[in-house]
């Protein structure tokens, strides 16, 4: 599962405030966030996609100072990345084959945002659907990134019942998407 925008932003926060420790985590989750991003875009060059990583990286790190924190931390680091995949088949395929190549990979970029936006209000709706001791557990765990002692705290449960609540809930919203509930 996805880190959470909430997670990262409030990692990345931290690190402005100078902890240097949340600020390391920050950068460990958002590489595996950029990785699971890229590789879903870059299926024609799977090779390019840790040089990606590791240059989106460096100049999030590099333009952290540019960033607006009443603005969603995601968006902003995937406008980066566009810009280094731009860079990425500048150098790949020339200037002539760009146009074709990166009217296709804007697209997808464009269409992502939509497509994420689509997926928390389709994602949403299903939880709804499930009862609080299935629902709270996994918008703590699976959503927000919350350990299971830290989860059984905010939902007033146990930690046994997070875990069955989780496992449930997740059985639960699967079979709605199959359309079998």
């Amino acid at each position: 599962m996805s880190v959470s925008e909430d997670r990262l932003k409030s990692l990345l926060i931290q690190g402005f405030a100078g902890d240097t420790t949340a600020y390391r985590t920050f950068l460990k989750e958002l590489s595996a966030h950029l990785r699971a991003f890229l590789r879903g875009r870059l299926t024609r060059l799977p090779d390019e996609v840790e040089d990606l990583v590791q240059e989106t990286l460096l100049a999030v790190h590099n333009q952290r100072h540019t960033y607006d924190a009443g603005q969603p931390l995601t968006a902003w680091i995937h406008a980066i990345a566009r810009y280094k995949l731009i860079d990425v088949l500048r150098r790949r395929e020339g200037r002539e084959a760009l146009n074709d190549s990166l009217d296709d990979e804007i697209d997808v970029f464009a269409a992502s945002a939509t497509e994420a936006d689509d997926a928390r209000r389709d994602l949403a709706k299903l939880l709804v659907q499930l009862p609080d001791r299935q629902r709270l557990p996994i918008i703590r765990m699976k959503l927000e990134g919350r350990s299971v002692v830290e989860a059984a705290q905010l939902c007033g449960m146990s930690e046994s019942a997070v875990k069955v609540g989780v496992h449930r809930g997740l059985k639960a919203l699967a079979a709605m998407i199959r359309g079998e509930r």
